[in-house]
């Protein structure tokens, strides 16, 4: 079954989400648009994936539970994984590995930690967007260790992404994939830097609900009709391998 997807989303938990990015408002937005997959991937952080499962549950969506990591080299790197066990062990992983720094929500934003049915749970007090204390071939191994998908966001942006960053793709870690925020560039890219036969994937790195991607323009995925939920999820993810 081809689904649209949008594998890039943030929530009220990212400083720099909008608070109108609930989990509950993210899975109602991506059914209102039509999404049948949606991946939620806050700044170094998993916490509000498990009220984003329940919420897209109630409405036929398959979420997947992700994170964006900031690199010591300040390169956003995503990870999407195959079940929200996994995910939330990683979560509890990288919570060792962050520089701990006060958030100021009056310059930064606030960092809710939501329920399904949109009550604030939870603030996290330390601020999510700084780097983690580990480079970019760390991170990349770390999450593939617990399972993730892993790699470069939003290649094409100036802010934080690798090629911005170093000015080139390194020859370790392997990605066998990389994200694109425009679509548009992505054969060009290839050329350039010579991306060979890596898959690409189109997100819309949402801060605000009225920038999830619209199902008719989002990335299509392979999605199989039948089995688990983490199964299928599985299936969808080792697509981009």
């Amino acid at each position: 079954m081809n689904v649209a997807c949008d594998l890039h989303l943030h929530s009220c938990l990212s400083p720099c989400g909008d608070n109108d990015m609930t989990p509950a408002n993210i899975a109602g937005m991506a059914s209102l648009k039509g999404l049948g997959i949606a991946a939620l991937t806050d700044h170094n952080t998993s916490k509000n994936c498990p009220a984003f499962f329940r919420a897209c549950e109630r409405l036929g969506i398959l979420p997947v539970a992700g994170m964006e990591m900031t690199t010591a080299e300040d390169i956003h790197v995503i990870a999407l994984f195959p079940d929200l066990a996994s995910a939330m062990d990683f979560d509890r992983y990288v919570d060792t590995r962050r520089i701990r720094i006060k958030n100021r929500p009056g310059i930064f934003g606030e960092q809710r930690i939501m329920d399904e049915d949109d009550n604030v749970v939870g603030e996290e007090e330390d601020l999510l967007i700084n780097a983690l204390s580990m480079d970019l071939e760390e991170t990349v191994g770390k999450a593939r260790a617990y399972g993730a998908l892993a790699y470069p966001a939003h290649i094409d942006k100036e802010a934080n992404g690798i090629l911005a960053t170093l000015g080139f793709i390194p020859e370790e870690p392997k990605f066998s994939c990389y994200e694109f925020h425009d679509r548009k560039n992505a054969e060009p890219y290839r050329e350039k830097y010579r991306l060979g036969s890596a898959k690409f994937i189109f997100s819309s790195d949402a801060h605000y609900l009225w920038d999830i991607a619209e199902g008719e323009d989002a990335m299509r995925a392979e999605c199989p009709e039948t089995g688990g939920a983490d199964e299928r999820r599985r299936a969808v993810l080792e697509a981009f391998l």
